[in-house]
């Protein structure tokens, strides 16, 4: 990690009563550094926490937010709670996953897309929904695919 990265977490650490209070803001400091959180660098946000491995590990494999292997460079959430399902997410998924080659959380082979179904996405009034990199998108029809990732693509964007 660098020491630049490092830094920001320190002095995140020193806006809250309790340093460990900012392990999630540290943790999306330290995935803007690479794109991800791998392991080494779980390990140093541990070490900058006095706390274990495991902790941290946990919490980066919990949330959508954080990604302990390689993404695209886009990445979709897909929202999959009850109101989108019903709405056809499901089908969405399928489509986006189909049309893109790649499996559920798999980068497309050009290294521009990853596919996460999300639990709700706080937009049940657009199911079915998605989030394209931090741009809430929905209601979704399948009809709408190849425009919303055209203009993802026209978009510089490195998620964290």
């Amino acid at each position: 990690m660098k020491e630049e990265t490092k830094e920001q977490i320190l002095q995140l650490q020193k806006k809250y009563p309790e340093k460990r209070s900012a392990l999630l803001p540290a943790l999306h400091v330290a995935q803007r550094e690479a794109g991800y959180l791998p392991l080494e660098m779980q390990q140093e946000v541990a070490q900058l926490f006095d706390i274990d491995l495991n902790e941290v590990h946990a919490i980066v494999t919990f949330y959508d937010m954080f990604f302990d292997q390689p993404v695209g460079k886009h990445v979709i959430h897909v929202c999959k709670n009850v109101s989108c399902m019903l709405r056809g997410s499901d089908e969405l998924i399928e489509h986006l996953c189909h049309k893109l080659q790649v499996k559920e959380r798999e980068r497309t082979a050009d290294g521009e897309f990853t596919i996460i179904p999300s639990e709700c996405l706080a937009a049940c009034d657009r199911a079915p929904m998605m989030i394209v990199d931090d741009q809430v998108v929905g209601p979704v029809r399948k009809e709408e695919v190849d425009r919303i990732l055209n203009e993802a693509k026209q978009k510089e964007r490195n998620h964290a």
